[in-house]
């Protein structure tokens, strides 16, 4: 996975942090949220990362890690579970890391964090508990999943099968007090009898356990975040913030076949996004939050914009 003027995020003592935190997980972030982003971005919103791009940077040093991404001006962070070690991107000292530890770093460095992706992989009949009582024990309230993970040329039967799967483990993340969403990349981008399989799901996943996170970045597919966020109100719940220029040029895939067919990545607001438009539109859609989603020099250019952005 989003006026004023810039200021500072207020500070909160520690012991105050975890005192709170012994009387609940949810409502320390609530209360937390409600005191720091008073003045911090669009709708006050706090102004958000997404760790995907830090993950191996937090194996090496997670303190530091945290540390870096506040001094740059970021108020809350969005996790990868620590089972994305099994895919080389890191996280998996997190597994190391105490729920107590992990609430602690984060109150020293005046973040808050509600929100997670997990692999479909970790949300099996097997798995799912385990998942849930992470979660929970760092006082998440989101569970993000990348991809639903179909086959690249599926039948609607597929796609069937698949959001019926994602339905049911809503149902039991949502006893568990914890709000499913699905990432809009990779399988989610196919086709299937004609249609866009992303398209297609709104029609087959449960809006009540099932919420959306907008990849800002598959405009270059297509998609245009205001135009799904006005389509359809209250199925969205965060965004994953890029911007790109979409007229330069494309480059092409390098020796190894990899790099080719992405057009360049900007700091936010110096691309092509209209982001007035997405913040206003982005209620309708239900959105409560975003995530800065990009490497560490664009993400530090993309602060001050969104702390002055108006909309």
């Amino acid at each position: 996975m989003t006026v004023t003027e810039e200021c500072e995020m207020p500070a909160v003592s520690r012991r105050a942090f975890i005192q709170c935190t012994a009387a609940g997980t949810a409502a320390v972030w609530t209360a937390l949220a409600e005191r720091a982003v008073v003045d911090a971005s669009p709708y006050g919103w706090p102004i958000g990362c997404q760790t995907f791009p830090y993950g191996k940077a937090i194996d090496q040093d997670f303190p530091g890690t945290m540390k870096m991404l506040s001094e740059a001006g970021i108020q809350s962070i969005e996790l990868c579970s620590p089972w994305y070690s099994e895919h080389d991107f890191g996280f998996g000292s997190l597994n190391k890391i105490t729920a107590a530890e992990f609430t602690r770093v984060l109150s020293d460095h005046n973040l808050r964090c509600i929100s997670s992706h997990v692999d479909m992989t970790e949300l099996t009949p097997e798995k799912l508990p385990q998942t849930i009582s992470w979660a929970k024990e760092r006082g998440l309230t989101q569970i993000m999943v990348p991809s639903l993970d179909g086959p690249r040329n599926p039948t609607m039967d597929d796609v069937k099968r698949l959001a019926d799967r994602y339905n049911a483990i809503a149902a039991e993340s949502k006893k568990a007090g914890l709000q499913q969403g699905l990432h809009t990349e990779g399988f989610e981008l196919a086709t299937v009898d004609g249609k866009r399989v992303f398209d297609v799901l709104f029609d087959l996943l449960d809006p009540q356990l099932v919420k959306f996170q907008f990849q800002m970045s598959t405009i270059t597919s297509g998609l245009v975040a205001a135009d799904y966020f006005t389509a359809h109100p209250n199925r969205f719940i965060s965004m994953h913030l890029q911007d790109l220029d979409m007229n330069a040029p494309v480059p092409a895939p390098t020796p190894g076949g990899r790099g080719g067919g992405r057009r360049p990545q900007t700091p936010i607001g110096k691309g092509s996004i209209d982001w007035v438009k997405t913040f206003r539109t982005a209620r309708t859609g239900g959105v409560q939050n975003y995530f800065i989603e990009m490497n560490e020099q664009l993400m530090r250019e993309s602060v001050p914009y969104l702390k002055a952005l108006t909309v």
